[in-house]
């Protein structure tokens, strides 16, 4: 029971009374409590323990084939007004929509434990903290929440007295796909997750929470829930520059938080604060200050390897959750990405079938996933946890774009930058149910998580902007162009710190630029490059500002923006006018090298 608040034991009660399960038990988030957690998930099957010498106290989890990904089709924003939910999201009426919920999920926990999950987003005593309380019928549920929040005794504390706190019911009900639903009631600041135990679906701390009713509640409060990572960079003086930085899932976001930077660059330091969700207020002093809402980590695996990753692999080495990898016969896992095993046998994939790596099938799912908590991490940030957040100086937008986006550039100004943010489009990944490699709008890399209209979204930055006496310098950056052959010309990972410090130069004044008709870009010499093999058509590719094919993105982007009819911001459609403008005119310097690239036909503004 929440001891000494009424409106959570009510509410709860309330839920138990509708899922009908055969007992109620209300986690504390103790050590103790979670080990009896998993005796019980692999006692009933839920979890198979991995060999306890290379993957100590860590476990393998199989979902449904059917239930691998975020079903952003069966994903709702319920409003009263459609207008308020917009064009991006899947609108239902908030009583249409609690009828229907009400209806199929009536006894749906019957023979079950309902686990009651009282969870804290956000350092314990910040201002930036919110409590939610998830019930669910799930054991993967209970124990990843517990490696992602700060769960139990120290939520309800925060909490207190008070009954302001997101409302979260989720049920593995039956799992069908047909009956499917993640509906989000802003207003009432309730989450009802049905027929789903995938984490982006289910565990309702993470988007569901952190992003799409924490967006709502931010636009109404003044700050920002945002899908951005969060590092600081320190120099060799031992000066630290903190940077949020919003890429599309599995575009390099985790990467670039946890990046290892090379020998060369030694005397650089990166630490990571968190590599998924950030939330972003104004402080006193005029500045952005942001915290990271999570306690751990909800990754990818595959691509993640000691090349890619190290720090991540030491992260993950322990005491971690893996999701539908494959399984060697010795209790190891195994993904995309790591060396091969040298004899196949008795190895199993990621629904427990017998495999044989000659085949080329996948073997773990493409969208895997592991869960660790954040103290796990190498290189974690002493201030990851301070409730006073940290300074952000610059906000990074990347992508996965194979052709236009140069490797970075900077933007003219706050307004420009958030236009750049609104018109990100990026190559789809598996981290969501559809086809991937296909080029999608996607907005602060927010369109599937922000809860509610984008045009007011995009108002709330330009709104936050004017309250901000040192904004930071906003920046687009696209690890992915490639060459006429199809392979990437930048060479990415560790390498990025070069990006990296030219950014931070340039916030702190250090760094020339060339201006463009797109914003400042570096020339090779700035980003340190000469060690680097990359041919002179390779820096025009990455550097390069085709201008017509630049006129026909704007112009597309455009187009996407009259979606959002007389809500749109008349300053965002002001800037897309203005980039054509710059990009027309034929005197105005280019400000890269050599020739423009002019690879490909352009699907999106970048």
């Amino acid at each position: 029971m929440a001891k000494g608040n009424t409106a959570v034991s009510q509410w709860v009660g309330e839920v138990a009374g509708h899922f009908k399960p055969d007992r109620v038990v209300w986690l504390n988030g103790s050590d103790e409590e979670y080990r009896q957690l998993l005796a019980e998930a692999v006692r009933s099957g839920h979890l198979l323990p991995l060999n306890p010498e290379k993957h100590p106290g860590s476990y393998l989890h199989r979902s449904h084939p059917k239930d691998v990904a975020r079903t952003e089709q069966c994903t709702f924003i319920c409003t009263p007004s459609h207008g308020d939910a917009g064009p991006t999201n899947n609108w239902m009426a908030p009583d249409e929509a609690y009828a229907m919920l009400n209806r199929l999920s009536g006894g749906i926990m019957r023979g079950r434990t309902m686990y009651v999950v009282p969870y804290l987003m956000g350092p314990k005593g910040s201002p930036f903290s919110k409590v939610g309380v998830e019930v669910t019928d799930s054991l993967y549920v209970a124990i990843n929440m517990r490696l992602m929040t700060r769960m139990g005794e120290v939520a309800l504390e925060h909490l207190g007295g008070s009954g302001d706190f997101v409302k979260g019911l989720h049920s593995l009900g039956t799992l069908d796909p047909e009956k499917r639903y993640i509906c989000h009631f802003p207003q009432d600041k309730t989450i009802y997750s049905i027929n789903s135990g995938y984490g982006g679906n289910a565990l309702l701390g993470k988007k569901c929470f952190a992003l799409r009713i924490a967006s709502w509640q931010g636009r109404k409060e003044g700050w920002l829930a945002e899908h951005m990572f969060l590092m600081g960079v320190e120099d060799p003086k031992g000066k630290i520059t903190y940077i949020a930085g919003a890429l599309p899932s599995a575009c390099g976001k985790t990467n670039l938080a946890m990046l290892q930077p090379p020998v060369k660059f030694g005397g650089y330091r990166i630490w990571c604060l968190g590599d998924d969700i950030a939330w972003l207020r104004v402080g006193p002093d005029g500045q952005l200050w942001a915290v990271n809402p999570e306690a751990g980590f909800f990754g990818v695996a595959p691509g993640t390897s000691v090349k890619t990753n190290p720090n991540m692999m030491k992260t993950i080495a322990q005491n971690s959750l893996f999701t539908n990898v494959a399984l060697g016969p010795d209790g190891t896992v195994w993904w995309e990405g790591l060396d091969p095993p040298e004899n196949t046998r008795g190895y199993v994939d990621w629904q427990g079938e017998p495999w044989d790596l000659a085949s080329g099938e996948k073997r773990a799912h493409p969208n895997s996933r592991f869960t660790a908590p954040m103290s796990q991490c190498p290189i974690l940030s002493p201030r990851w946890d301070d409730p006073q957040g940290v300074p952000i100086s610059a906000i990074l937008f990347g992508c996965r774009r194979s052709v236009l986006v140069p490797l970075v550039y900077e933007s003219l100004s706050w307004e420009h930058g958030v236009y750049l943010g609104a018109a990100l489009s990026s190559e789809t990944t598996a981290a969501a149910v559809g086809t991937t490699g296909i080029v999608r709008r996607d907005p602060m890399a927010m369109l599937p998580f922000c809860g509610y209209n984008m045009a007011d979204y995009f108002q709330h930055w330009l709104d936050l902007g004017k309250r901000l006496a040192k904004p930071p310098k906003i920046f687009r950056v696209n690890w992915f162009r490639v060459d006429a052959n199809g392979r990437f010309v930048w060479p990415g990972f560790g390498e990025n710190i070069r990006v990296i410090k030219w950014i931070v130069d340039r916030v702190n004044g250090q760094a020339p630029a060339v201006k463009t008709p797109i914003g400042w870009l570096p020339s090779p010499r700035e980003l340190q490059a000469d060690d680097l093999d990359i041919s002179k058509e390779g820096w025009e590719t990455l550097l390069g500002v085709d201008k017509p094919a630049w006129v026909e993105a704007a112009q597309r982007q455009a187009e996407f923006f009259e979606r959002f009819g007389d809500r749109m911001p008349a300053k965002l459609l002001a800037e897309g006018r203005d980039l054509i403008a710059r990009l027309k005119e034929e005197s105005h310097p280019r400000g890269a090298p050599g020739q423009p690239s002019g690879a490909g036909t352009p699907s999106g503004a970048g």
